[in-house]
């Protein structure tokens, strides 16, 4: 089958598209073929080898050990192993591979079935595959770092984003009032996810004026001291993702603040919860969610859909289209 692969730590130029073993399935795993895959902070983390932690958690410090990557997917079932009990050669499903040894840059992976739920039929599989990562991030930030109770209001940093057109929406879906922060380019975009209020930051500084029951901050470029001005006394702020001298100084601070005060600072790890990839199942079905996808590419550009990711700062997702070897560009 053809994967991408990369043989070092570097920058997108390090992935090119090979040939590889098809994987076989054991006993409680399914093989899937890939029709879709979708860029994550995840991959870039892992091509680039930094920060440095990522190599001590996933091996390899000198060489990384996982040769394809690709976390979130969709595909239909080709076999399943002995074991498997929920799905059934033919099935459309998607996922996330992150607990197992991502692999979604390729015609085929096999995983265990725990880290897929159904595809819904009212969406394509392109579609599908923008949706795990992020999504999850986005719920387990709101629900459980963020504690986040209807008619409280959240605002999210980064919500034209992957991670952050989710959370306006899973926010909505949670009955809060949702104030979202974006370029001037993204002000209509972030409007037509459900944001009640929309802040410019090119225009307008969002730590000074209102105060918020939670901030969701999705780019983390500045720091804590700036975000907690933007805190009421008992608000939380959980960090998502940005730049790693700020994640330590959430992590650093975060007890600290926690006990000389009512506000607290979390840092998210997005866990890949079954349970909770079935709520996102529900809230596509419902139509409270749907992915907002930049570009597209084919399999072979993954390299250049990773540059792009790393650049582009893209509205959404950036996706590949495995299966069907579409061209790359823009769209929606």
């Amino acid at each position: 089958m053809k994967a991408i692969v990369r043989d070092r730590y570097g920058p997108p130029e390090a992935l090119h598209l090979d040939s590889v073993r098809q994987p076989v399935p054991g006993d409680g795993d399914i093989l899937v073929h890939v029709h879709a895959a979708s860029v994550s902070a995840g991959d870039w983390h892992l091509l680039r080898g930094e920060p440095f932690i990522v190599r001590l958690a996933f091996g390899g410090l000198v060489r990384p050990k996982l040769k394809v990557l690709g976390a979130d997917v969709a595909g239909r079932i080709e076999s399943v192993g002995a074991n498997v009990r929920r799905f059934r050669v033919g099935d459309e499903v998607f996922g996330h591979l992150s607990a197992c040894g991502f692999g979604g840059f390729a015609e085929y992976v096999s995983a265990p079935e725990t880290a897929f739920v159904a595809k819904p039929a009212s969406i394509t599989f392109e579609a599908a595959a923008a949706v795990p990562g992020s999504a999850l991030a986005a719920l387990q930030g709101l629900r459980d770092k963020g504690r986040l109770r209807p008619g409280q209001h959240v605002l999210v940093n980064g919500a034209a984003g992957g991670v952050g057109s989710f959370a306006v929406q899973i926010a909505k879906a949670l009955d809060a009032e949702v104030t979202g922060v974006c370029s001037t380019n993204s002000v209509g975009v972030v409007r037509d996810l459900g944001a009640d209020h929309v802040i410019d930051y090119q225009r307008e500084d969002y730590t000074r004026g209102h105060t918020y029951d939670l901030i969701l901050d999705t780019a983390a470029h500045r720091p804590v001291h700036h975000q907690r001005r933007a805190l009421r006394p008992d608000g939380t702020y959980v960090m998502v993702g940005g730049a790693a001298r700020h994640i330590l100084g959430v992590m650093l601070l975060g007890p600290w603040v926690s006990v000389t005060s009512r506000q607290k600072l979390e840092f998210l790890s997005t866990k890949p919860v079954h349970a909770d990839l079935l709520v996102l199942k529900e809230l596509l079905e419902t139509g409270r969610i749907r992915p907002l996808i930049d570009r597209r590419y084919p399999l072979r550009d993954v390299p250049q859909a990773v540059r792009y990711f790393e650049d582009g700062h893209p509205r959404g997702k950036v996706v590949i289209a495995v299966e069907t070897r579409a061209g790359s560009g823009a769209g929606a």
